[in-house]
């Protein structure tokens, strides 16, 4: 099988690791982002490029989870499958989260930023909380979401879900249906999305969810940026409307330079990183093996979409 890795993948790993990697599944060649993809049957890529459409691939793979980008019809149309990374991500976004977590509970991020200003400055004296019998809803039980509900669950908070079925989850108190979602968050100091994006969950946290929750309610974004409705999002930070937020994705990315987010103090913006592990192209490269020998013996592919 002759297989290219797209340069885009460099914005996660350098491609040439990944070829390292999976040197044993047949011929490996990087893809440089300005050379059309040739004859590879496979590519492994970050991003997606009209051009892939007029190559001749059997399969594509996102090294992401998220596969918005893509247009399934069209591929379908052209015969080229599509698989992406779902089920990798669990521990590493879900260490991210409790680390948000954790900074705005004991306002680390407020004496990072003192630093830098060698300001010596204590919090008011009921500020800082600790995260242990506090209350934190997770919108998404798929990987993402289960890794945050477990170490959320041994940190002793309270854990709360919101998915399609209300099915129980290990580490969930309670599931909620997205049409209870205003009920589900109402009550949750931490509130965390952790779901792809859909043409069901595009905006789907917006005024009305936003004025559900607490006043001293954070909400963490770890899932994509049009998920919420980022105008409604800033009207509830400004107006006090919720306590902060920490966000890893954006509408818009990178964060535009004049976005008021970055000047806000009890918002903490990461550049789309929740994910990130130096092990990311291991775990690729295992996927990458097991649908080579999947379509060898020509069996349905690991993490199929299209």
């Amino acid at each position: 099988m002759d297989v290219g890795i797209h340069q885009s993948v460099r914005q996660i790993f350098p491609p040439g690791h990944l070829r390292e990697l999976i040197a044993d599944v047949g011929s490996v060649a990087v893809v440089p982002d300005d050379r059309p993809v040739g004859d590879c049957d496979a590519l492994i890529t970050f991003v997606y490029d009209s051009a892939f459409l007029d190559a001749d691939l059997d399969w594509i793979h996102s090294v992401q989870a998220g596969v918005d980008r893509f247009p399934f019809e069209d591929l379908s149309d052209r015969g080229i499958r599509l698989t992406n990374s779902t089920g990798i991500h669990g521990d590493a976004v879900g260490e991210t989260v409790v680390g948000y977590m954790t900074s705005l509970a004991r306002r680390l991020h407020v004496y990072r930023s003192n630093q830098e200003r060698r300001e010596w400055q204590t919090p008011v004296w009921d500020e800082a909380f600790t995260l242990a019998g506090e209350s934190v809803t997770v919108v998404g039980l798929g990987t993402l979401g289960q890794g945050v509900a477990s170490r959320a669950d041994c940190l002793g908070m309270h854990v709360t879900g919101v998915r399609r079925t209300p099915t129980p989850v290990d580490h969930v108190e309670r599931v909620y249906t997205p049409a209870a979602l205003t009920d589900a968050v109402a009550d949750a100091r931490f509130v965390v999305l952790t779901v792809p994006l859909t043409d069901a969950t595009r905006k789907l946290v917006g005024e009305s969810e936003l004025d559900a929750m607490r006043s001293d309610a954070y909400l963490i974004n770890v899932a994509r940026g049009a998920v919420v409705d980022q105008a409604a999002l800033l009207d509830a930070l400004e107006s006090g409307g919720i306590a902060g937020a920490a966000l890893d994705v954006f509408e818009d990315e990178p964060l535009p330079a004049d976005s008021s987010l970055w000047d806000m103090d009890d918002v903490i913006v990461s550049p789309h990183v929740a994910a990130a592990t130096r092990d990311y192209a291991d775990r690729i490269a295992d996927l990458i093996r097991e649908n080579c020998r999947r379509l060898a013996n020509d069996e349905p592919l690991a993490n199929a979409i299209v």
